[in-house]
C-alpha cells in the first residue's frame, strides 16, 4: 500500500529492491527504519498485508524476519502454520556475493529469528541439489498430508 516512505512514493524501483544489488544496499537502512516504525505502531501490519485477499489452501510466506511475525501467524492460523528455516554456511553465502555489513546484517531485520523460534523444519541450502531435494521431500509430503 502507498505510504509516505514506501518505494512507490519515492520513485524507487521495487523489483530492484528485492535483489542483492548495490541499488538495494543504497536504500536498505532507510527501508529497515521505515519497517521498524510500521512494526512499532502495529506489529501485525506486514503480516496482514501479506495475506490480505488470499484464499488458497497452502500459503508459503517467505522472508519473515521477526519473532512477532511468526507469533502473528501462529496466533491467527494456529496449528496450520509450519515454520521452515533455510540455512547456508557463511562460506556458501559469501560465494553468493554476501558481504557482512555491521549495523545492517546484525540488526533484528536480518537475525531476529536466530533465537527464540522452534522451527518445524530446518533446510540446509549450500548448493547441493540432491541434498536439498532429500530435505524437501518429507516437508512436501507433510504439507500434502495436511490438505
Amino acid at each position: 500500500p502507498p505510504d509516505p516512505l514506501s518505494p512507490q512514493e519515492h520513485g524507487l524501483d521495487f523489483q530492484r529492491l528485492l535483489d542483492a544489488s548495490a541499488y538495494k544496499e543504497t536504500f536498505r537502512q532507510d527501508m529497515i527504519r521505515w519497517g521498524e516504525e510500521k512494526r512499532r505502531a502495529d506489529p501485525g501490519f506486514f503480516c496482514r498485508t501479506a495475506v490480505e485477499g488470499a484464499a488458497q489452501p497452502v500459503w508459503v510466506v517467505s522472508d519473515t524476519r521477526r519473532l512477532s511475525d511468526v507469533e502473528w501467524f501462529r496466533d491467527v492460523y494456529g496449528d496450520a502454520v509450519q515454520t521452515v528455516r533455510v540455512v547456508a554456511t557463511e562460506e556458501t553465502r559469501k560465494r553468493r556475493n554476501w558481504v557482512f555489513v555491521a549495523g545492517v546484517d546484525d540488526a533484528e531485520s536480518e537475525c531476529g529469528l536466530d533465537q527464540g523460534v522452534a522451527f518445524d523444519w530446518v533446510v540446509t541450502n549450500d548448493g547441493d541439489e540432491r541434498s536439498l531435494d532429500e530435505q524437501l521431500e518429507p516437508l512436501l509430503q507433510s504439507l500434502r498430508g495436511r490438505l
